[in-house]
């Protein structure tokens, strides 16, 4: 146990590794959750990706100038100056031609990244950049310089997101809203798309190019199983990207594998068990949703049968005429305890609720048996074909019938229709 759990906290390489990456993995958390809200995903990617054009024209500004190689802060600079430019051609081409936004992304970002390889490759004697280690990552060679760089962004970040957070959620969730009261929409969104280039800036040399979204993207999203509430969302997300970057990095030590990809690995798995058992939006939760849901055919035809037996209906009435009886008795308990009927000792009557649903579902049969008869349906099939269709009473059907019939007080076979 002490070889498995304690030996790699002594040594150096995962101290570094876990304070480096918990930092960014709650920053990348909390600011993922406004990213999976706002379908973002894909212009992280492109960020990420867009970012290696940044990383070669700081790498070569700080050595041409300077003579200074691999510097931190001047690579985060041009890193950050190569996502907020793919932002704006990406906002730019969208804007101006018939070009979708999300095809503008595939085509910016993979131009910018091809940009940064071909400066990379020309400038090889300048630029001594491993393309595998930006595109992998390394988090158990985390430097000194990586850390301080991570802690800033996140700090500032976190500060922004704190500062504007009512501001971020009401664009978020209601974009017109809040441009309709005053807040500056566009400049939000463009703080927004920032504060996300700067935590893949930090990232990308901890997870690489590739994980840097899933780091971003996949704790937001399996905290996004599990609440409905945006604060909650994002102490959610930060728990679950710490947890992964713990979990990631003791699975790479014990496997002896790559620290992004065991960190992603463990993520990803996480976020299939949450999946699986999440309460509310889980597979197990809605496996059960489907199998106690009751068919509204059979709870609209059990409350008309009963409208029309007009006295308390046993269960043979009921069987006799309700179809698909296979379900009736999980349907009539289910319609007891929503109020619909009652039950006195095996026989039922409607409640106040029930005959009210009762009287729609009759309404509804009673104009099409009309509307039917006004298209030259045979008066034998008016009944069995009102009866298929007396359950389509969404976005407004029934009240559009009875407008275009006229408001009929009567069905063909005399009888009244019932009010709204």
């Amino acid at each position: 146990m002490y070889e498995l759990f304690i030996a790699p906290l002594t040594e150096t390489y995962f101290q570094k590794a876990l304070i480096g990456g918990s930092i960014v993995a709650v920053v990348a958390g909390v600011v993922g959750c406004l990213v999976v809200l706002r379908k973002m995903a894909f212009l992280g990617d492109a960020l990420s990706h867009a970012m290696i054009a940044g990383v070669a024209g700081g790498y070569l500004v700080m050595k041409l100038m300077f003579g200074i190689e691999a510097h931190a802060p001047g690579m985060l600079l041009g890193s950050l100056l190569a996502a907020v430019t793919t932002v704006a051609l990406i906002s730019f081409v969208s804007s101006i031609s018939r070009i979708k936004e999300d095809t503008a992304i595939g085509i910016m970002y993979t131009g910018v990244f091809a940009l940064g390889v071909v400066a990379v490759s020309i400038f090889r004697h300048y630029i001594h950049i491993d393309l595998m280690h930006f595109i992998m990552g390394d988090i158990l060679g985390v430097a000194d310089s990586d850390l301080w760089v991570s802690a800033f962004v996140a700090a500032l970040v976190l500060t922004v997101l704190i500062l504007f957070f009512r501001h971020f959620q009401l664009t978020t969730f209601d974009p017109i809203m809040a441009a309709s009261i005053g807040l500056p929409v566009l400049l939000l969104d463009y703080l927004l798309t920032t504060c996300v280039s700067l935590v893949v800036v930090s990232a990308v040399s901890m997870v690489g190019v590739i994980l840097v979204v899933g780091l971003l993207i996949t704790p937001a999203a399996t905290a996004y199983l599990l609440c409905d509430r945006l604060d909650r969302m994002m102490v959610l997300a930060a728990f679950f990207g710490v947890t992964s970057v713990i979990g990631g990095l003791y699975l790479c030590v014990w496997l002896d594998s790559a620290g992004g990809g065991a960190i992603m690995l463990f993520c990803t798995l996480q976020f299939l068990v949450v999946l699986a058992v999440a309460p509310k939006y889980g597979l197990l939760a809605r496996w059960l949703r489907l199998r106690r849901m009751v068919p509204q055919q059979i709870v609209e035809d059990v409350l008309t049968t009963i409208l029309r037996y007009a006295k308390p209906t046993p269960m043979q009435v009921l069987r006799q005429y309700v179809e698909n009886g296979a379900g009736l008795k999980r349907a009539i308990r289910q319609m007891v305890q929503d109020g619909l009927l009652r039950d006195r000792q095996g026989v039922y009557l409607l409640t106040e609720k029930g005959e009210q649903e009762a009287a729609k579902v009759l309404r509804a049969h009673r104009l099409w048996e009309t509307y039917l008869q006004t298209i030259g349906t045979p008066q034998e099939q008016l009944h069995a074909t009102a009866h298929q269709l007396e359950h389509l009473r969404s976005d407004g059907t029934v009240e559009y019938l009875d407008e275009k019939l006229g408001r009929p007080a009567q069905d063909p076979h005399g009888r009244t229709i019932p009010g709204e």
